[in-house]
């Protein structure tokens, strides 16, 4: 990954769940200097500010929340994906993880256009593969990978134009998953690595198999990173905690992996909810984080003082 133009898109999206405060995250990643880092790193950087959902004749639904939001949202953000693409690295700073919904989709059309498959890496606690019809809690941001894979369900949604098969999906820090959702996950082949077989074999075991599977492919990665990835007690600034999270090293380990593998084509930062973070700590390491897939090498990382 040679220095790249990257565009910053701001999706401040609060539909994806009835918990309210993802809306500030992305403010919170311009404070916290995201911009600037990348710009050290000798990328180009343009800030394309927050974008707007979709108006929509949908109507609400008496389970889903925000189904109409959520739609508008995916519209906006599937579009915008295409249009910045073929223009450099997209980071979309969320807002919740509903949001992908619409990034994924977006991008795997601008990987169908340019005769690649796509693949996506979710690091994330959970594995986000209900649908409409199987989530409790009616929040859609437990659906997006259901939807840009294809699943049934989605009928009020935008149609997916090219859908990313399971099997090129790649999991990484589970630690709540529904059985339902991890039964159907693991009969399509998901790459699936949980809390459990990190600690047993590391975290650079699984993704060194999946990035090589992309490479193989001649694939572009699409990379979706929720603040609940990470252990609560270096990230609390998210409103789906989950102990047991990765380190601050094997996070760290994985970005910059991914930065030497060269396939990562967009970036999506979610779920981080400045309301409840302590000193903008958590957006100060998301941006570390980010910086790290940039190319910001051990070296180089900054002090912190809180």
């Amino acid at each position: 990954m040679d220095n790249k133009h990257v565009i910053l898109v701001g999706a401040p999206m609060d539909a994806g769940k009835r918990r309210q405060g993802c809306r500030m995250g992305p403010d919170a990643y311009r404070v916290a200097g995201l911009d600037q880092a990348l710009s050290d790193l000798g990328h180009q950087v343009t800030d394309l500010g927050d974008i707007n959902p979709d108006e929509t004749d949908t109507p609400e639904h008496t389970h889903l929340f925000a189904l109409p939001e959520v739609i508008g949202w995916t519209r906006a953000l599937s579009r915008t994906a295409v249009d910045t693409a073929p223009k450099g690295l997209p980071i979309f700073m969320g807002g919740d993880h509903a949001l992908s919904m619409g990034t994924v989709a977006g991008m795997a059309s601008h990987a169908k256009q340019i005769g690649r498959p796509l693949f996506v890496l979710w690091l994330d606690a959970h594995s986000d593969f209900h649908t409409p019809d199987s989530t409790d809690s009616g929040n859609l941001h437990g659906t997006p990978v259901a939807y840009f894979t294809g699943q049934s369900g989605f009928d009020t949604f935008p149609p997916v134009p090219a859908p990313v098969p399971t099997d090129r999906v790649g999991m990484i820090g589970l630690r709540s998953v529904d059985p339902a959702e991890r039964a159907r996950l693991e009969q399509d082949h998901a790459m699936l690595a949980d809390m459990r077989s990190i600690d047993e074999h590391g975290i650079k075991a699984p993704l060194m198999a999946f990035l090589d599977r992309v490479r193989a492919a001649n694939g572009i990665l699409h990379v979706s990173l929720d603040v609940d990835f990470l252990d609560p007690s270096i990230a609390p600034a998210v409103g789906t905690t989950v102990p047991g999270g990765a380190t601050e090293r094997e996070a760290h380990l994985v970005m910059e992996l991914l930065h030497e593998s060269g396939l990562v084509c967009s970036l999506d930062l979610v779920e981080l909810n400045p309301f409840l973070d302590e000193r903008g700590r958590t957006a100060k390491l998301m941006v570390d984080l980010a910086a790290s897939l940039m190319g910001r090498r051990i070296f180089d990382r900054p002090t912190r003082s809180f």
